[in-house]
């Protein structure tokens, strides 16, 4: 039997090409999984990268609600061009802490991820509220509802660093317990802020030097 009469065979008969799919389609998925099953690099904090505080987690709801990633990646490739505009590359260690993960998958604007600490809370408050004041080329919608409406209002933080907890992520006793007041007094717009202001800093020079000694 030659390729040929074995492939018209395969697609004439359903089953096995049923089969074929689900057999190729295995191998594609167990090629994918079995370096995140067993690289360890993938499960381990970078040596600055925490559990996202009361404030930061309500601010990064605030981002998924609002579809920020829609327009905005939060991962760096390894390349010339990325690392010259955004800064040094994204490293799995970064990400340990986010459910969901919010690389994105278009960039309408520009990467996000080492954000933080670029601009100052004033500025980060003018681009929300009127982005052409800052960057008059921009397309990007405003958000004044955020500075009418409370963080704590935002879902049950107490609820989501207990479930969070139990998947693992290390947040104490005394956190989960100060975690409603952290946000009394706060705006949506005040969390959204700082949780902006925190993204990329997880990364430090002694990671790189780390993986720089590694290799």
């Amino acid at each position: 039997m030659n390729g040929l009469t074995f492939h018209r065979k395969i697609e004439e008969n359903t089953g096995l090409l049923i089969f074929g799919i689900l057999f190729v389609s295995a191998i594609g998925g167990l090629v994918q999984l079995l370096p995140v099953l067993t690289q360890e690099s993938l499960e381990t904090a970078s040596a600055n990268t925490r559990p996202y505080s009361a404030v930061e987690l309500t601010g990064r709801d605030i981002y998924m609600r609002e579809n920020c990633v829609v327009c905005h990646s939060q991962q760096i490739r390894p390349l010339v061009a990325e690392v010259e505009r955004y800064g040094p590359y994204s490293r799995a260690g970064e990400f340990v802490y986010d459910r969901p993960f919010l690389w994105g998958s278009k960039r309408t604007g520009p990467d996000l991820h080492r954000i933080g600490g670029k601009y100052s809370d004033d500025w980060h408050r003018l681009h929300l509220l009127d982005p052409r004041a800052v960057v008059p080329n921009s397309i990007m919608p405003a958000y004044p509802w955020l500075e009418e409406r409370q963080a704590s209002e935002t879902g049950n933080i107490t609820n989501k660093l207990t479930v969070l907890r139990r998947l693992g992520h290390p947040y104490t006793d005394e956190q989960i317990a100060n975690a409603e007041a952290d946000l009394e007094g706060l705006t949506e717009m005040d969390a959204l802020i700082v949780y902006l202001q925190m993204l990329g800093t997880g990364f430090s020079e002694e990671d790189a030097a780390m993986e720089g000694g590694s290799h």
